[in-house]
């Protein structure tokens, strides 16, 4: 069942309107993980809103701790709540939760989800949309990303966002090759960075640091993003450019993103080969 929060009472369709930076992800979590720099650009300000759209319910996450005995039913209750304390925390313009199981969004021929999003767009009509990077690990966040990408290939060419990017959760994009890497910086907020973390103890207190985890990736592709130089930023997460799939729909997007690994691949070949006996 969706479940639509808007932070400030805004009425919805002026609050989805507003939106210029919107987050389609998988799941409770994700959204804070991978584009804090977008919700850090909009934090504070009037001109400027983020929109994040979690797609799944949340049911099958691991749980321990005060949550070991907790149904599924009862678990998307809390993940609910608790996406709902990060939404409020980082002043979002608008939060969805479409509760959909995961397996109705690993579905292929599932075109439901496909509508729904190109519904949340239409009404959001953002400049920026943020999703999943397709190399990433976890099934469920791929093919949430591959619903999105469906869903934004639909819309006319007027309707399309300016930019579309593939962020990092399960898998990191610090072996993208430079010239590639989009670089979405974290350093803003810090206090705030650490807090839309750390709300969600329903997956943190089994053990999962998801919140020291984040917080050490940012930091370390801050100081190894670039070796000869001093750190331009002090937290940083990478995206792979995802827009060339959705201004031509004739684009392979497995093909796509095996492009960006086999560049990877030419450029270790050649620098063993430059310098190799």
């Amino acid at each position: 069942m969706r479940v639509t929060f808007i932070p400030d009472g805004t009425e919805e369709k002026q609050a989805l309107a507003r939106t210029t930076h919107l987050c389609i992800a998988a799941h409770e979590d994700d959204i804070e993980f991978m584009v804090y720099a977008p919700i850090a650009e909009c934090f504070g300000k009037t001109d400027k809103w983020f929109c994040g759209v979690v797609v799944t319910d949340g049911a099958g996450s691991p749980r321990n701790g005060l949550y070991a005995d907790y149904t599924d039913e009862q678990m998307k209750s809390v993940r609910i709540e608790e996406q709902k304390k990060a939404a409020m925390l980082g002043e979002y313009g608008a939060q969805l939760l479409l509760g959909h199981p995961s397996k109705q969004v690993k579905d292929k021929n599932n075109t439901e989800i496909v509508k729904e999003l190109v519904e949340i767009i239409r009404a959001t009509k953002p400049q920026y949309v943020y999703i999943h990077n397709l190399a990433d690990k976890h099934e469920t966040h791929v093919a949430t990303a591959l619903k999105a990408i469906k869903a934004l290939r639909g819309l006319l060419p007027e309707e399309r966002p300016e930019k579309v990017y593939g962020c990092e959760v399960w898998r990191n994009l610090d072996w993208l090759n430079d010239d590639e890497k989009v670089y979405l910086d974290c350093s803003t907020h810090p206090n705030l960075s650490r807090a839309l973390s750390s709300v969600f103890d329903s997956q943190i207190i089994g053990g999962k640091r998801y919140d020291l985890a984040t917080e050490g990736r940012r930091l370390a592709n801050a100081t190894f993003s670039e070796s000869h130089a001093c750190d331009t930023y002090t937290m940083l997460n990478y995206a792979m450019d995802l827009t060339p799939l959705i201004k031509d729909k004739s684009l392979d997007i497995a093909d796509y993103v095996a492009g960006y690994i086999k560049r990877f691949e030419d450029n270790v070949r050649n620098t063993i080969n430059r310098f190799g006996i």
